[in-house]
């Protein structure tokens, strides 16, 4: 992937959408949710204070994250979808 996230920005792949209910039923395309949570693929170096300092990302590449159900720009490279956000777009960190 040739994306380089800047200052306080994350790139999260997100997680593929369910195919089917807990009780074992397939879910149509047109009723799939788009999911919250996904896997963090890049991180910018982090948010510029206005003292100039950098202040450190606190999430890392690999790390699964929660994040609002409207988060984010969707990008696709590659073929790839991912969605480009800022750190304080993110919930909590998973696991």
């Amino acid at each position: 992937m040739n994306l380089k996230p800047l200052a306080d920005r994350v790139i999260v792949k997100p997680a593929p959408a369910e195919e089917k209910t807990k009780g074992g039923l397939f879910i149509p395309d047109t009723g799939k949710e788009k999911p919250q949570y996904g896997e963090v693929v890049a991180v910018g170096p982090g948010k510029i204070a206005d003292n100039g300092q950098v202040l450190d990302m606190q999430v890392a590449v690999g790390q699964k994250v929660l994040y609002g159900k409207y988060s984010g720009t969707e990008v696709a490279v590659e073929g790839e979808d991912y969605l480009i956000m800022r750190e304080s777009d993110i919930f909590a960190i998973l696991g």
